[in-house]
């Protein structure tokens, strides 16, 4: 059924939308504010992820259709905690990405670059969460290197990447544009780099040939 004006939504009841984009929408009722017209729906997750889900908000002024699939009476359960300053720690990286993405086209940096920036950000991030997991299970400090998980230990200065404060990157960021003090940054620096341009290269490969596979076939077929 349609849902008329000044309808409230229950939290567990299953919904579904149209925008006036005539995009349909459906899911589960997690929160809906009145006075703001705000609906947040939990939805299977686009990843495919098993036990994750989409959450979406939905300003219902811009929607031309709702419909109360199933209307849930009883109490929902209790919401799940949360972590804040989890969250608000990955707020904050996040925001640090954006402006880091928009400094980056702005001053230039080829599309090259601003990939290797994101690999090299995110192998940094990847190590030292595993460096932390194994030191909390083991009760053995063990650090390759001693760095915060922070997007401000991989930096752009004009074109260049700074990594840890040790390692410069220059145009074009191949392995040999890897400057710093010879040692262990410098080194895990090259190969990362070296195995980002490795993949990048296997994945143009891998395109071409699924490209090539149609024309393969159609003249297999004729």
């Amino acid at each position: 059924m349609a849902a008329p004006p000044g309808e409230y939504f229950s939290v567990g009841s299953q919904v579904s939308c149209r925008t006036c984009q005539e995009q349909r929408l459906q899911g589960e009722v997690v929160a809906f504010d009145y006075q703001s017209k705000m609906l947040a729906l939990k939805c299977p997750s686009s990843s495919g992820k098993p036990n994750h889900a989409d959450i979406l908000l939905i300003n219902l002024q811009y929607v031309s259709e709702v419909e109360i699939i199933n209307d849930r009476t009883e109490t929902p359960p209790p919401l799940a905690s949360l972590n804040v300053s989890k969250l608000a720690s990955k707020a904050r990286t996040e925001k640090e990405e954006k402006l880091s993405q928009a400094y980056a086209i702005s001053a230039g940096v080829s599309l090259e670059g601003q990939q290797l920036f994101q690999t090299i950000h995110k192998t940094l991030l990847e190590f030292f969460i595993k460096q932390e997991v194994w030191d909390a299970c083991s009760g053995v400090t063990h650090h390759l290197f001693s760095f915060p998980s922070s997007i401000k230990d991989c930096k752009w200065q004009e074109k260049n990447i700074v990594v840890m404060e040790e390692v410069v990157i220059t145009p074009p960021y191949q392995v040999e544009n890897c400057k710093g003090k010879e040692g262990s940054a410098l080194s895990h620096v090259r190969k990362i780099v070296e195995k980002h341009f490795r993949d990048v290269e296997s994945q143009k490969i891998l395109q071409r040939s699924q490209a090539q596979q149609p024309q393969k076939e159609a003249a297999l077929s004729s």
